[in-house]
């Protein structure tokens, strides 16, 4: 039986995805991932993610999620459950003693999260949005230390 939070999980992937218009599509989504529940029941959690319907580019209404009527949907959606096997992460650029890393739509505060609480002594500190996460290193740190600490609980960060 999946947790209530992977399919919250799987919610925020589908409706950052694709272009949902009702709690039927979405409904369907989530069958096809392997997720049986009732309307009563996503109803519920659309209302906990604070899921929004706002027009989109071709002017339908579709589900969004909080603080972004706007919501950058991939070009090549993959199914929800891909989605949740990977880190969450896209990529990292440096620059001075700065670092930007790029993830999936609602993981950076998750990400940043777990670098904080692994206190690496190359990161003095993180500021997260909703898909960046802004990195302060430490002076006198190379890009080569930070990703071996980051590769501790990013695999595959580059």
């Amino acid at each position: 039986m999946k947790t209530k939070n992977s399919r919250l999980d799987a919610i925020k992937m589908i409706i950052s995805s694709k272009e949902v218009g009702s709690q039927e599509e979405l409904l369907q989504e989530l069958s096809k991932e392997g997720f049986q529940l009732t309307q009563a029941t996503l109803s519920r959690d659309l209302k906990q993610l604070k899921v929004a319907k706002a027009a989109s580019m071709n002017g339908n209404y579709v589900y969004v999620l909080p603080n972004n009527t706007m919501y950058r949907r991939v070009t090549e959606p993959h199914s929800a459950t891909e989605m949740l096997l990977s880190d969450g992460v896209r990529g990292i650029e440096f620059s001075g003693n700065l670092a930007v890393i790029r993830t999936r739509p609602g993981y950076a505060s998750s990400v940043a999260y777990d670098i904080d609480i692994h206190s690496f002594d190359e990161i003095l500190g993180t500021i997260a949005g909703d898909d960046t996460i802004l990195l302060v290193l430490r002076e006198g740190c190379t890009r080569t230390s930070v990703l071996n600490a980051l590769s501790l609980i990013i695999p595959n960060v580059q």
